[in-house]
């Protein structure tokens, strides 16, 4: 989780806001004090299970609507359709947005 982090904020400078679910390796003490040394860093945590209130089940929900029918003869040609769908998503910042939206999270106006 730290690595991934690192690379985030080499690429993703000045404030940043993570919104997280309660995943166990997002609480992890190690993690949150790696996060307590980057004041432009904070986190924002969704409830605890509740996916009606979390962006991340309408992504994973969209994926699926669009995997519907798919007939892949191996994981691999599977996780190559997963993978391009989940690319669609990344270009598609006004869905993402919506996602937030439809869950009630109004103060999120921007996706990068």
């Amino acid at each position: 989780m730290i690595d991934a982090l690192t690379h985030f904020r080499r690429h993703l400078p000045g404030p940043l806001i993570l919104i997280w679910d309660r995943l166990s390796a997002h609480q992890d003490h190690e993690v949150q004090q790696w996060i307590s040394t980057d004041p432009d860093l904070s986190v924002e945590w969704l409830p605890p299970y509740a996916p009606n209130l979390n962006p991340e089940e309408l992504c994973h929900g969209n994926v699926k609507v669009h995997l519907r029918g798919a007939m892949p003869q191996t994981i691999e040609q599977l996780r190559r359709q997963v993978d391009r769908e989940f690319a669609r998503l990344r270009q598609r910042s006004d869905l993402l947005l919506s996602f937030f939206q439809r869950v009630g999270l109004q103060g999120v106006n921007h996706i990068t």
